[in-house]
């Protein structure tokens, strides 16, 4: 679960992506011939709204590029993990040269309701918390870590998006993703680091 930050449009985070962009183009396609961007960090950090402006950004350049987002993956407040899987399951499947896609989530339903596909396009962009797994890190042109630094304020964002009967949930899912971050190592595998305002912090485009 991620909430931008306020303005969508915001120029710094903006820049931001082009940043992102700029060192995926030059790593080059990591899955097949796709060039993958994974964008990972703790709920409420911003990640969905910096995804949408690399994608902007992608397509200005006329590349073609699609959006997986984590909150579709995941089977609820407990699948977390299982989310991660089945991102590794697609970029496995798009490095193979085979037709990739996953089953989306519907968290009012509480059920997998459909099949996505997932084209071989020029950048994929997969974001959401614990979208970094070690199982296909191997596949990814870029790591992009975006971490508000308050965790009261990322609670905040949670629960404006969600409403202040999952506060027990967030809780539980926030120490849940730090278990996964300390496993995967994956703010200190970054190669570009944005804060919760999507501000660049640290790159390796720099």
């Amino acid at each position: 679960m991620t909430v931008g930050p306020d303005g969508d449009r915001d120029p710094v985070v903006v820049r931001a992506a082009e940043a992102v962009l700029a060192h995926a183009l030059r790593s080059g396609a990591s899955c097949g011939d796709v060039a993958v961007v994974i964008i990972d960090g703790p709920a409420g950090s911003g990640k969905t709204t910096v995804a949408a402006r690399v994608e902007d950004a992608a397509r200005a350049r006329g590349l073609s590029c699609a959006v997986v987002h984590m909150d579709d993956l995941y089977e609820g407040w407990e699948g977390m993990r299982r989310g991660g899987e089945a991102a590794t399951r697609v970029l496995r499947a798009l490095a193979s040269g085979e037709p990739a896609s996953y089953r989306r989530y519907h968290w009012v339903a509480e059920r997998y309701v459909e099949t996505v596909p997932v084209p071989p396009v020029d950048l994929l962009v997969i974001e959401g918390v614990g979208s970094a797994r070690l199982e296909h890190l191997d596949l990814v042109s870029t790591l992009v870590w975006v971490e508000e630094p308050d965790p009261q304020e990322r609670l905040r964002r949670g629960i404006a998006r969600d409403g202040a009967q999952v506060e027990t949930h967030w809780r539980r899912w926030m120490v849940e993703e730090a278990e996964l971050f300390a496993e995967v190592g994956t703010r200190e595998r970054a190669d570009v680091h944005l804060d919760g305002l999507g501000t660049l912090t640290e790159s390796a485009c720099s």
